[in-house]
């Protein structure tokens, strides 16, 4: 059977290329694919123990099975980021973009008439890191599964804290000190809603959405070591049990 292989971050750089397919007997599992390319490239092996894996836009554990046509994507630490997307008003506002990210504009669409508070989060890139001068930064991202995480942050940031509208926007490609690189934006009728529904959105989308960073420095450049996004409970593993 044959699947479609995607690498990002320094995992692309490894192996020479963000894309390749490859062939395999069936019953194959995600472990099983990852072996083969560690074989071939040896430092991609180095990685095993930090790193995750997708099939088809869904996180998956290393022992899940995979079927003809799938797409499989292997996920370095994420750093949270040229399509769109949005969802209706009053429900969320999910962008990914390359143009600089326009908050006032982004704001002034989440307030209605029964909101009492608006928060509005700004990551934005700084000129120092470890105590290195930054010269910029540059963003990647597995874009198509992205915005799906970011939908779903945004769905349970209504859901579970009461918020109103809200925002997440983040920007890829190249961004220069003081530029901002990503925004969550809540209304809610009431402000601790409004503050916790915040938190928990910038929260999420650093830990659960693959987006990269890499910093730039006068003396070289390296890819932000991020946080490994949790494996659901509900893995391809145990529905495949079912």
């Amino acid at each position: 059977m044959r699947v479609r292989v995607l690498f990002f971050g320094q995992l692309k750089e490894i192996v020479g290329r963000g894309e390749d397919y490859a062939e395999l007997v069936d019953g194959a599992r995600l472990e099983d694919l990852f072996a083969s390319y560690g074989q071939r490239y040896p430092k991609l092996a180095g990685f095993r123990n930090s790193v995750v894996a997708s099939v088809n836009q869904s996180f998956a554990d290393w022992a899940s099975p995979l079927a003809m046509g799938d797409e499989v994507a292997f996920l370095p630490p994420v750093s949270g980021g040229a399509g769109t997307s949005a969802l209706a008003r009053s429900e969320a506002i999910i962008e990914i973009q390359r143009e600089p990210i326009r908050t006032a504009e982004i704001s002034a669409r989440l307030k209605a008439a029964e909101d009492g508070a608006i928060v509005v989060f700004e990551g934005i890139v700084r000129n120092e890191s470890g105590g290195r001068r930054t010269l910029y930064l540059e963003y990647e991202a597995y874009e198509t599964m992205a915005l799906k995480q970011m939908g779903v942050i945004a769905a349970e940031m209504r859901g579970q804290f009461g918020a109103d509208s809200v925002a997440l926007v983040h920007r890829l490609g190249r961004l220069e000190i003081g530029e901002t690189s990503v925004l969550i934006a809540v209304s809610s009728p009431h402000r601790r809603a409004a503050f916790e529904a915040c938190r928990y959105g910038i929260d999420t989308l650093k830990q659960t959405v693959p987006i990269w960073k890499k910093e730039y420095f006068e003396d070289g450049a390296v890819w932000a070591q991020g946080e490994l996004p949790p494996l659901p409970s509900n893995s391809r593993k145990s529905e495949s049990i079912k």
